[in-house]
């Protein structure tokens, strides 16, 4: 969805919307609107949309007043982005193509104005490709947003917010294709197209090239797919500093569990098992796309899970790329022997100070925390400190969990250096502690699990159904506050 910026004089659409903070009805509104939003019980509360047609200049005028409520702060900057998404959810497929939001009056700093038509934009995504039987009812019709008297600085604001979107959207992209569409020789050319040309150097690495370098755990997860592995790096060198910064992504492009298969039922959503990686992905493209005062690094170990003939089992004993070797008990704890590789590769190729890992790891963390939090273990409180303010600024929020020596021991293994799962409780404890063996001395690390946050069951504040792009916004905030401030 495009948002451009008007002034008030201007023609405008037939669909207008104004905001209304809580309790504060515009003075000038019309005795007979006023009277319809007190008996449809409209008060401005964050989100509440109320909607009238009224006679103008050029005819008949669709007019919303739009609840944007009396929050401060962060939390204030929620609730616009909440009440923007609040106008796209009601008119998307109302048969308008166009929506003025008129911020006169409003009180709202350019800032706030962005984040108002972030929501907005971010709620109006969806994913018709293979939808071909839509009645004109259902598609979606609004195209565009227009800010009609924005406050100063909104659009100098916009121009961040909206690399911030498109890089959100990229990531709901990869994450709601189909594992025969993204798969990972796929998901390495779409990044490509995506990213070539903006300034990102990108590398990759096929079966070859990680045979040679002796990954085996992430060649091991992939050896029974006929899909051929990739690990794909990608660079955004904005500012020149000792030390890069590594986001690392867990890309298992389809999870069937392998030999240790997953029930039938649900395991269409395992196309969503790349949703580390994508969110990897996603931010690259946004801190290209805004021109990030950082120099990071992106890495997606991407494979296929599959349990054919040549497919490893249950007790197999694999060499990782540190030297490390892993007893394989159960095939469908795959993302930590990709995450394993990935993370040695990264530390051996760039040295980075600081390393982020995402992964879809496990639904231990999903029984805890449900779809409200990612799961977050560190290494370092500074960096765990840093990634939970900037959860709370941007909205993808996180809640951390111990690792410490009395978890480390639950995946020892008598035959190998360690075992790839522990026993049945605290299960994502002891992933997070799988991966830390492969944690270089020094070097601070944060592990998110967010198996329960990059799907939606039903819509949420800025998401419909499906693919959330989680972990975008969470990254390029971090980058933000900690890299660049």
């Amino acid at each position: 969805m495009n948002v451009v910026f008007r002034t008030s004089d201007a023609t405008l659409p037939r669909l207008v919307a104004r905001l209304v903070a809580k309790d504060a009805l515009p003075a000038d509104l019309d005795a007979v609107l006023r009277e319809g939003a007190g008996a449809a019980r409209f008060s401005g509360k964050t989100g509440q949309v109320f909607e009238a047609f009224v006679s103008g200049d050029a005819g008949m005028v669709r007019l919303a007043l739009t609840g944007i409520g009396k929050a401060s702060g962060a939390d204030k900057l929620s609730a616009l982005e909440k009440a923007g998404a609040a106008l796209t959810a009601k008119y998307l497929t109302s048969g308008e193509t166009s929506l003025a939001i008129d911020f006169a009056g409003s009180g709202l700093s350019g800032t706030e104005a962005a984040a108002l038509l972030l929501g907005a934009r971010l709620r109006s995504w969806r994913h018709d490709v293979y939808r071909t039987k839509l009645t004109d009812e259902q598609k979606v019709s609004l195209t565009e947003v227009i800010a009609v008297s924005a406050p100063e600085g909104t659009a100098a604001a916009w121009e961040i917010e909206s690399a911030v979107a498109e890089g959100v959207e990229f990531t709901r992209e990869l994450v709601a294709e189909p594992a025969n569409i993204i798969y990972p020789e796929s998901f390495v050319e779409r990044v490509k197209a995506r990213l070539e040309g903006m300034g990102v150097e990108i590398l990759v690495l096929g079966l070859a090239e990680m045979t040679a370098l002796g990954m085996g755990a992430l060649l091991g997860v992939a050896q029974g797919s006929v899909r051929e592995p990739k690990l794909l790096a990608m660079r955004w060198k904005g500012a020149d500093v000792d030390k890069p910064t590594a986001f690392v992504g867990k890309g298992v492009t389809f999870d069937t569990g392998g030999i240790s298969i997953k029930p039938a039922a649900g395991m269409e959503d395992m196309k969503w098992d790349m949703g580390g990686a994508g969110a990897v992905a996603g931010t690259m493209l946004t801190l290209a796309r805004r021109k990030a005062k950082a120099d990071i690094i992106g890495v997606c170990g991407l494979v296929e899970n599959m349990p054919d003939g040549n497919a490893q089992r249950p007790g197999d004993v694999v060499t990782s790329m540190s030297g490390q070797t892993i007893e394989v008990i159960n095939t469908d704890a795959e993302g930590r022997l990709v995450l394993c590789d990935a993370l040695t590769w990264v530390q051996k190729e760039y040295a980075p100070a600081t390393i982020i890992d995402l992964a879809t790891l496990t639904g231990a963390i999903i029984v805890s925390l449900g779809s409200e939090y990612g799961g977050m273990f560190a290494n370092d409180d500074a960096l765990a400190a840093s990634l939970d303010a900037a959860g709370k600024t941007c909205g993808d929020k996180l809640w951390r969990f111990p690792i410490g020596p009395a978890y480390d021991k639950l995946i020892d293994s008598p035959i190998a250096d360690m075992k790839n799962v522990g026993p049945r409780y605290g299960g994502s404890i002891t992933a997070a502690q799988f991966i830390q063996r492969f944690v270089d001395k020094g070097v601070a690390w944060a592990h998110l699990d967010i198996a329960g946050m990059v799907w939606a069951d039903k819509p949420g504040q800025t998401w419909d159904k499906g693919a959330t792009g989680y972990g975008v916004r969470l990254l390029d905030q971090y980058v933000r506050d900690v890299l660049e401030a």
